[in-house]
């Protein structure tokens, strides 16, 4: 579903990622995993097209997407959830959901009764503010609002950051069905290590803005691993 080549980025006259090559396939979770600061974030934005690399080429579903600006992405079927969540914090939880209608045709605007099985929360909120919502409730309301858009592909970064462990484990749940629906391809960023190993299918651990090290889950060396991403 995605493969990145060679992704490069600049910040002026910092170079932040190295050469970034990766895949993701449908019906697996591919977990990127690294320490603070080490570029999973701004992989992530060039991938959402929040931000455009400074070389490199990045296919969706066999289509060049290289650069293409986050709206367009968004209708190639690219779901993104934020680190930070960035929901709204004026609008209702309703409201935040429906933000999600601006990529589907107008047949498909509408509330699947799936996210409130996933999310029971969010449908006892639904007039509540957003900002008004616990950490945990604001990162539900984020990853609705990217399923609600019918993703190919789901970029989900840091979803784990600052959420009550309870919390962290029905997100898990959450990932662990979309996956067994095989109807997606999810790329998760995560520096909780046994969060993102357990779920992973398909793993690269990220340095300096480099891959350090990749395998697939079934063959991976742990301790090498722990090694690389410095656990």
């Amino acid at each position: 579903m995605l493969k990145a080549d060679a992704l490069t980025l600049h910040y002026g006259s910092s170079q932040i990622l190295h050469g970034i090559s990766l895949t993701a396939q449908i019906g697996e979770v591919t977990s990127v995993m690294g320490s603070n600061g080490v570029g999973k974030t701004s992989l992530l934005k060039i991938l959402s097209g929040a931000h455009p690399s400074s070389s490199g080429s990045y296919q969706l579903n066999g289509a060049d997407v290289t650069n293409v600006r986050a709206d367009k992405l968004a209708r190639h079927g690219i779901g993104y959830v934020p680190q930070g969540r960035f929901i709204f914090p004026m609008l209702t939880v309703r409201e935040n959901m429906e933000t999600g209608f601006s990529c589907l045709a107008t047949s498909e605007r509408f509330i699947p009764d799936d996210i409130y099985t996933l999310f029971p929360v969010l449908k006892t909120m639904l007039e509540r503010r957003g900002g008004d919502l616990s950490g945990g409730q604001q990162q539900q309301l984020a990853i609705a609002r990217a399923l609600i858009m019918k993703p190919k592909c789901l970029l989900l970064d840091e979803p784990t950051e600052g959420i009550q462990p309870n919390i962290i484990a029905q997100i898990g749940e959450v990932i662990s069905y979309l996956r067994s629906q095989q109807t997606m391809a999810i790329i998760l960023v995560e520096q909780y290590f046994d969060f993102a190993f357990e779920l992973a299918d398909q793993i690269y651990a990220m340095t300096r803005g480099q891959i350090v090290y990749e395998s697939l889950k079934s063959d991976i060396n742990k301790a090498k691993l722990r090694k690389s991403v410095g656990v």
